[in-house]
Protein backbone atom coordinates (compact mmCIF):
# COMPACT_ATOMS: atom_id res chain seq x y z
CA UNK A 1 0.00 0.00 0.00
CA UNK A 2 1.04 3.25 -1.21
CA UNK A 3 1.59 5.75 1.84
CA UNK A 4 -0.93 8.10 2.91
CA UNK A 5 0.56 11.41 2.67
CA UNK A 6 -2.04 13.05 4.48
CA UNK A 7 -1.81 10.82 7.74
CA UNK A 8 2.08 11.74 7.11
CA UNK A 9 1.15 15.56 7.03
CA UNK A 10 -1.20 15.25 10.20
CA UNK A 11 1.88 13.64 12.12
CA UNK A 12 4.46 15.94 10.76
CA UNK A 13 2.10 18.66 11.98
CA UNK A 14 2.02 20.16 8.60
CA UNK A 15 -0.74 22.16 6.39
CA UNK A 16 -2.19 20.19 3.56
CA UNK A 17 -4.48 21.28 1.19
CA UNK A 18 -7.32 19.86 -0.38
CA UNK A 19 -10.55 20.22 -2.30
CA UNK A 20 -14.16 19.42 -2.18
CA UNK A 21 -16.45 17.59 -4.85
CA UNK A 22 -20.10 17.31 -4.79
CA UNK A 23 -21.04 17.52 -8.72
CA UNK A 24 -19.36 13.78 -8.62
CA UNK A 25 -18.48 13.28 -12.21
CA UNK A 26 -15.33 11.30 -12.34
CA UNK A 27 -13.79 13.54 -14.90
CA UNK A 28 -14.00 16.64 -12.07
CA UNK A 29 -11.63 14.15 -10.01
CA UNK A 30 -9.15 13.50 -12.81
CA UNK A 31 -9.07 17.38 -13.67
CA UNK A 32 -8.69 18.19 -9.60
CA UNK A 33 -6.15 15.61 -8.95
CA UNK A 34 -3.90 16.82 -11.94
CA UNK A 35 -4.06 20.13 -10.54
CA UNK A 36 -2.18 19.36 -7.94
CA UNK A 37 -4.13 18.96 -4.74
CA UNK A 38 -3.28 16.57 -1.87
CA UNK A 39 -6.50 14.75 -0.71
CA UNK A 40 -9.91 15.23 -2.58
CA UNK A 41 -12.97 14.95 -0.12
CA UNK A 42 -16.44 13.42 -2.27
CA UNK A 43 -19.36 14.58 -0.56
CA UNK A 44 -21.46 12.08 0.18
CA UNK A 45 -23.86 14.09 2.96
CA UNK A 46 -25.18 16.38 0.91
CA UNK A 47 -24.97 15.07 -2.46
CA UNK A 48 -26.93 12.55 -4.73
CA UNK A 49 -22.65 10.60 -4.29
CA UNK A 50 -23.27 7.02 -3.36
CA UNK A 51 -20.50 4.13 -3.05
CA UNK A 52 -20.63 3.49 -6.89
CA UNK A 53 -19.82 7.21 -7.18
CA UNK A 54 -17.40 7.40 -5.07
CA UNK A 55 -15.70 4.01 -6.45
CA UNK A 56 -15.68 6.14 -10.26
CA UNK A 57 -14.08 9.73 -8.45
CA UNK A 58 -11.50 7.25 -6.31
CA UNK A 59 -10.65 5.20 -10.03
CA UNK A 60 -10.52 8.64 -11.60
CA UNK A 61 -7.86 9.99 -8.70
CA UNK A 62 -5.64 6.61 -8.70
CA UNK A 63 -2.21 7.40 -9.90
CA UNK A 64 -2.64 11.32 -10.05
CA UNK A 65 -1.37 12.02 -6.68
CA UNK A 66 -4.64 13.05 -4.61
CA UNK A 67 -5.32 10.87 -1.72
CA UNK A 68 -9.25 9.66 -1.94
CA UNK A 69 -11.21 11.28 1.29
CA UNK A 70 -15.05 10.93 1.69
CA UNK A 71 -17.79 12.50 4.28
CA UNK A 72 -19.92 9.98 4.61
CA UNK A 73 -23.86 10.25 5.02
CA UNK A 74 -24.18 9.47 8.42
CA UNK A 75 -22.26 8.16 11.37
CA UNK A 76 -23.64 4.54 10.16
CA UNK A 77 -21.22 1.64 10.69
CA UNK A 78 -22.04 0.09 6.95
CA UNK A 79 -22.26 3.75 5.26
CA UNK A 80 -18.51 4.16 6.50
CA UNK A 81 -17.49 0.50 6.13
CA UNK A 82 -18.54 0.45 2.37
CA UNK A 83 -16.63 3.45 1.58
CA UNK A 84 -13.74 2.02 3.03
CA UNK A 85 -14.07 -0.75 0.83
CA UNK A 86 -14.26 1.05 -2.36
CA UNK A 87 -10.98 2.90 -1.54
CA UNK A 88 -11.33 5.50 0.39
CA UNK A 89 -8.09 6.42 2.71
CA UNK A 90 -9.80 8.42 5.15
CA UNK A 91 -13.15 9.89 5.74
CA UNK A 92 -14.98 12.78 7.44
CA UNK A 93 -17.91 11.94 9.64
CA UNK A 94 -20.67 14.03 10.10
CA UNK A 95 -22.96 15.23 13.60
CA UNK A 96 -20.24 14.23 16.01
CA UNK A 97 -21.44 15.79 19.53
CA UNK A 98 -19.64 13.94 21.96
CA UNK A 99 -17.07 11.22 22.57
CA UNK A 100 -19.68 8.23 22.64
CA UNK A 101 -20.15 9.20 18.65
CA UNK A 102 -16.93 9.49 18.31
CA UNK A 103 -15.86 6.17 19.34
CA UNK A 104 -18.53 5.19 17.28
CA UNK A 105 -17.08 6.41 14.37
CA UNK A 106 -13.59 5.27 15.00
CA UNK A 107 -15.09 1.47 15.72
CA UNK A 108 -16.57 1.62 12.39
CA UNK A 109 -13.05 2.53 10.74
CA UNK A 110 -10.91 -0.03 12.90
CA UNK A 111 -10.32 -3.50 12.24
CA UNK A 112 -10.30 -5.43 15.30
CA UNK A 113 -9.26 -5.37 18.15
CA UNK A 114 -9.57 -1.69 17.52
CA UNK A 115 -12.77 -1.41 15.84
CA UNK A 116 -15.40 -3.83 14.08
CA UNK A 117 -14.62 -3.15 10.90
CA UNK A 118 -15.36 -5.84 8.71
CA UNK A 119 -13.23 -8.33 6.69
CA UNK A 120 -13.64 -8.65 3.17
CA UNK A 121 -12.01 -8.91 -0.71
CA UNK A 122 -12.59 -5.49 -2.27
CA UNK A 123 -11.40 -2.75 -4.17
CA UNK A 124 -9.62 -1.76 -1.19
CA UNK A 125 -7.14 -4.60 -1.41
CA UNK A 126 -7.48 -5.53 -4.80
CA UNK A 127 -9.83 -7.66 -4.79
CA UNK A 128 -8.47 -9.98 -2.25
CA UNK A 129 -4.80 -10.14 -4.39
CA UNK A 130 -3.60 -7.65 -1.41
CA UNK A 131 -5.67 -8.79 1.34
CA UNK A 132 -3.13 -9.58 4.17
CA UNK A 133 -1.00 -6.45 2.93
CA UNK A 134 -4.13 -4.03 3.26
CA UNK A 135 -5.40 -5.41 6.66
CA UNK A 136 -2.07 -4.92 8.18
CA UNK A 137 -1.74 -1.39 7.36
CA UNK A 138 -4.92 -0.43 7.32
CA UNK A 139 -5.92 0.99 10.99
CA UNK A 140 -2.57 2.62 10.59
CA UNK A 141 -3.30 4.09 7.21
CA UNK A 142 -6.75 5.49 7.25
CA UNK A 143 -7.37 9.11 8.78
CA UNK A 144 -10.68 9.94 11.25
CA UNK A 145 -11.51 13.03 11.20
CA UNK A 146 -14.96 13.96 13.14
CA UNK A 147 -16.90 17.37 12.28
CA UNK A 148 -17.58 19.89 14.66
CA UNK A 149 -20.71 22.17 13.50
CA UNK A 150 -22.52 22.54 16.56
CA UNK A 151 -22.57 24.23 20.29
CA UNK A 152 -22.92 20.51 21.90
CA UNK A 153 -20.07 19.90 20.13
CA UNK A 154 -17.80 22.39 20.59
CA UNK A 155 -18.53 21.98 24.55
CA UNK A 156 -17.54 18.53 24.43
CA UNK A 157 -14.71 19.23 22.14
CA UNK A 158 -12.11 18.02 24.92
CA UNK A 159 -13.53 14.49 25.68
CA UNK A 160 -14.49 14.00 21.62
CA UNK A 161 -10.28 14.65 20.95
CA UNK A 162 -9.79 12.01 23.45
CA UNK A 163 -11.02 9.67 22.20
CA UNK A 164 -8.55 6.78 20.75
CA UNK A 165 -8.07 6.50 17.21
CA UNK A 166 -9.38 10.07 15.85
CA UNK A 167 -6.43 12.17 14.17
CA UNK A 168 -8.49 15.27 13.83
CA UNK A 169 -12.08 17.32 13.58
CA UNK A 170 -13.30 19.08 11.08
CA UNK A 171 -15.03 21.99 10.93
CA UNK A 172 -17.84 23.18 9.18
CA UNK A 173 -18.77 26.76 9.54
CA UNK A 174 -21.87 26.99 7.86
CA UNK A 175 -23.57 24.22 10.24
CA UNK A 176 -22.17 25.92 12.91
CA UNK A 177 -23.19 29.43 12.26
CA UNK A 178 -26.31 28.09 12.22
CA UNK A 179 -26.01 26.34 15.31
CA UNK A 180 -24.86 29.33 17.39
CA UNK A 181 -28.26 31.41 15.56
CA UNK A 182 -25.77 33.50 13.02
CA UNK A 183 -26.63 31.56 9.76
CA UNK A 184 -24.33 32.27 7.31
CA UNK A 185 -22.09 34.95 9.28
CA UNK A 186 -18.68 32.44 9.58
CA UNK A 187 -16.95 35.53 10.72
CA UNK A 188 -18.92 36.40 13.49
CA UNK A 189 -17.52 36.91 17.02
CA UNK A 190 -19.59 33.85 18.38
CA UNK A 191 -18.14 31.22 15.52
CA UNK A 192 -14.64 33.06 15.41
CA UNK A 193 -14.60 32.42 19.63
CA UNK A 194 -15.63 28.75 18.61
CA UNK A 195 -12.82 28.28 15.95
CA UNK A 196 -9.82 29.26 18.83
CA UNK A 197 -11.55 26.47 20.90
CA UNK A 198 -11.35 23.74 18.62
CA UNK A 199 -7.88 24.81 17.14
CA UNK A 200 -6.59 25.19 20.88
CA UNK A 201 -8.22 21.70 22.18
CA UNK A 202 -6.45 20.23 18.65
CA UNK A 203 -3.13 20.99 19.63
CA UNK A 204 -3.16 20.44 23.19
CA UNK A 205 -4.60 16.58 22.30
CA UNK A 206 -1.83 16.55 19.48
CA UNK A 207 -3.98 16.53 16.68
CA UNK A 208 -5.02 17.60 13.57
CA UNK A 209 -7.90 20.92 13.10
CA UNK A 210 -9.81 21.12 9.84
CA UNK A 211 -11.64 23.43 7.81
CA UNK A 212 -13.54 24.03 4.61
CA UNK A 213 -12.80 27.48 2.59
CA UNK A 214 -15.79 27.88 0.83
CA UNK A 215 -14.49 30.98 -1.02
CA UNK A 216 -10.56 30.37 -1.07
CA UNK A 217 -9.47 34.07 -1.48
CA UNK A 218 -5.56 34.66 -0.49
CA UNK A 219 -6.98 36.40 2.88
CA UNK A 220 -9.02 33.39 3.51
CA UNK A 221 -6.55 31.00 3.64
CA UNK A 222 -4.01 32.94 5.03
CA UNK A 223 -6.08 33.35 8.05
CA UNK A 224 -7.19 29.75 8.55
CA UNK A 225 -3.44 28.74 8.76
CA UNK A 226 -2.78 31.89 11.24
CA UNK A 227 -5.68 30.75 13.17
CA UNK A 228 -3.88 27.03 13.47
CA UNK A 229 -5.56 25.00 10.92
CA UNK A 230 -3.81 22.72 8.60
CA UNK A 231 -6.54 20.39 6.96
CA UNK A 232 -7.53 22.96 4.92
CA UNK A 233 -10.30 22.62 1.99
CA UNK A 234 -10.28 24.96 -0.81
CA UNK A 235 -13.72 25.50 -2.55
CA UNK A 236 -15.24 22.97 -3.96
CA UNK A 237 -16.05 21.87 -7.93
CA UNK A 238 -19.24 23.47 -8.28
CA UNK A 239 -18.21 26.89 -6.51
CA UNK A 240 -15.01 26.52 -9.32
CA UNK A 241 -17.43 25.91 -12.02
CA UNK A 242 -19.61 28.70 -11.19
CA UNK A 243 -16.96 31.01 -10.20
CA UNK A 244 -15.29 30.10 -13.87
CA UNK A 245 -18.24 30.89 -15.94
CA UNK A 246 -19.33 34.27 -14.22
CA UNK A 247 -15.84 35.34 -14.35
CA UNK A 248 -15.51 34.50 -18.18
CA UNK A 249 -18.74 36.18 -18.81
CA UNK A 250 -18.35 39.74 -16.84
CA UNK A 251 -14.44 39.29 -19.09
CA UNK A 252 -16.49 38.95 -22.28
CA UNK A 253 -19.00 41.94 -21.20
CA UNK A 254 -16.42 44.18 -20.58
CA UNK A 255 -14.21 43.33 -24.12
CA UNK A 256 -17.82 44.13 -25.75
CA UNK A 257 -18.28 47.47 -24.30
CA UNK A 258 -14.61 47.99 -25.20
CA UNK A 259 -15.40 47.14 -28.63
CA UNK A 260 -18.39 48.99 -28.67
CA UNK A 261 -16.85 52.36 -27.65
CA UNK A 262 -14.24 52.19 -30.01
CA UNK A 263 -16.99 52.08 -33.00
Amino acid sequence: MEINHVKKAFLEKRVTLGSWIQLGHPGIAEIMANAGYEWIVADCEHTDIDVAGFTSLARAMHGRGAIPLVRVRENDTLSIRQMLDAGARGVIVPLVNNAEEARKAVNAVKYPPEGIRGFAFSRANDYGAKFSDYVSKANEDTLVLVMIESKEAVQNIDSILSVEGIDGVFMGPYDLSGSYGVIGETSHPKLLSAYKSIVKAAEKAGKTAGIHVVIPTREAIYRAINDGFRFIALGMDDVYLDQSLRDALKTAEEALAIYKEGK
